[in-house]
């Protein structure tokens, strides 16, 4: 099958002359955080009161899919609006994967950016295990003194055990990495290289899961090493960060997820330093999709608060997005929100060290796009860019005055929150030439075609009539 990255998305925009060898906004689109998605039986209310289809958070984890598609995973669901802060004010939403258009067009205006957005949404789907999940009762054990009902899903049936944002749904007898728990924070998402799976990252195990693209099944778990891991979970963060001593921090787990050109190997990134290592020193993890083989690097926070994303640009060169969290939606100025290119050739692994510090060996790193003055360029004041710029992801490439620019795509996870706007995507137009002053390269990772999950029921249906058919021909022939 065609590799759909590899066709150029050839537009031409005479009358748009870019900076020589400089990283340029190209287009800016918005996509409503006030209306719904298209999932079905999930327009209940939340324990909050929000819908449970209510349509947001797409920046959190953004993925590319070939042609115009895209994937967008929002996070654990609403929960700015406080109620209950034993459970962290979480609510059973259920975690899913948004399929998008985000389609470029020329803007012939000659005013403005190079070309237009138009973000719409094509399909809901709902992520869950075929097999029994761990849900908190809502009253005792893992939640106690929460005096709610169980977050058990009501969309559960027999075969269909779907994944909550309720932070209480899990074992209190194994540690935050059981795969059998029902929590679930999906923060990054990326495409297989067959196209037919996807692979999540979250932050309540840290897990990374392997999930049928077309249905949302889990299909695969990907063990992480021990050290991530808090050993006594707890539905409350704060609390869980006090009862452990090592592993990952509450609401801080593995935020970014990178796959490979060649779709064999993941690499995980967490958002800030374990309990056990020195603030400021982040680890690393690479999958080894075939193996489920580890290792472990080091990363040395430069001026943000945390990491959001890491994407691939070869098998050894990924952009990291580290941030703070100011902005629009924290009601202040945004400040750090760059992109740091780093590089896995040469780099020492920290497989197995217990405790990681400043001194630890860590990846090399350099700053490739500072997008706040970029943005101000472009006439975003510091207090509308968005707070939370969380995905990342490449699209298809276009031509600008005969130059080929690869498109980088930047979305914010707005909390489902009217406060922090639209769920926005920022599309770049980065060049070879930009790329090489940085010392890198860029390798566009090969997706196989398969139908979008707009038309996938459509098809499906159609294979139904037509088994029907066969079926009713062969059925007559009998009786003749």
């Amino acid at each position: 099958m065609k590799h759909l990255r590899l066709l150029p998305l050839l537009i031409a925009a005479a009358y748009y002359t870019p900076h020589a060898h400089a990283v340029e906004l190209i287009a800016v689109g918005s996509l409503s955080s006030l209306g719904f998605d298209l999932s079905s039986g999930t327009g209940g209310a939340l324990e909050n009161g929000a819908a449970g289809n209510l349509l947001g958070g797409l920046g959190s984890g953004l993925a590319y899919a070939g042609n115009n598609t895209f994937l967008a995973t929002p996070d654990r669901g609403p929960n700015a609006s406080v109620y209950n802060p034993l459970i962290d004010n979480t609510t059973s939403y259920i975690p899913r994967v948004q399929t998008l258009s985000l389609g470029l067009s020329a803007n012939t205006s000659g005013k403005g950016l190079a070309f237009n957005l138009t973000p719409t949404l094509n399909a809901t789907t709902l992520l869950y295990s075929p097999t029994a999940l761990v849900y908190g009762n809502g009253s005792a054990g893992t939640g106690a003194g929460l005096t709610l009902g169980a977050g058990t899903p009501k969309l559960n049936d027999a075969g269909h055990y779907y994944f909550s944002g309720r932070s209480d749904n899990f074992d209190a007898g194994k540690s935050s990495a059981n795969p059998n728990n029902g929590r679930l924070d999906p923060e990054a998402v990326r495409v297989s290289k067959d196209g037919k799976s996807i692979f999540v990252s979250d932050e309540y195990g840290p897990y990374v899961y392997q999930f049928d693209r077309a249905s949302g099944q889990r299909i695969n778990s990907f063990a992480l090493p021990a050290s991530l891991t808090a050993a006594k979970p707890n539905a409350n963060g704060d609390a869980e960060i006090a009862g452990n001593a090592s592993g990952r921090v509450a609401n801080k787990g593995m935020e970014g997820l990178a796959i490979t050109p060649d779709g064999k190997t993941l690499v995980g990134i967490m958002q800030a330093n374990l309990a056990q290592d020195a603030k400021g020193t982040v680890r690393i993890v690479t999958i080894d999709i075939a193996t489920k083989a580890t290792h472990e690097y080091a990363y040395q926070l430069s001026t943000g608060s945390g990491v959001s994303e890491i994407v691939a640009l070869n098998d050894h060169q990924f952009l990291v997005d580290e941030r703070d969290g100011k902005g629009l939606g924290d009601g202040s100025k945004a400040v750090a929100k760059q992109l740091f290119m780093i590089d896995l050739n040469g780099a020492s692994s920290v497989d197995g060290v217990a405790k990681l510090n400043a001194a630890s060996p860590s990846v090399s790193k350099s700053l490739f796009l500072d997008l706040v003055p970029l943005l101000k360029a472009n006439g975003y004041a510091a207090n509308q860019i968005p707070a939370k710029i969380e995905g990342l992801a490449f699209g298809a490439d276009v031509t600008i005055n005969g130059v080929l620019n690869h498109t980088l795509y930047v979305a914010n996870d707005n909390d489902f929150s009217a406060e922090a706007g639209d769920n926005k995507f920022f599309v770049f137009g980065v060049t070879d030439a930009d790329l090489a002053k940085a010392g890198a390269s860029y390798v566009p990772q090969s997706i196989s075609a398969v139908p979008e999950a707009s038309s996938y029921a459509m098809f499906l249906a159609g294979l139904c009539m037509i088994g029907l058919t066969v079926r009713r021909q062969r059925s007559e022939i009998f009786k003749a």
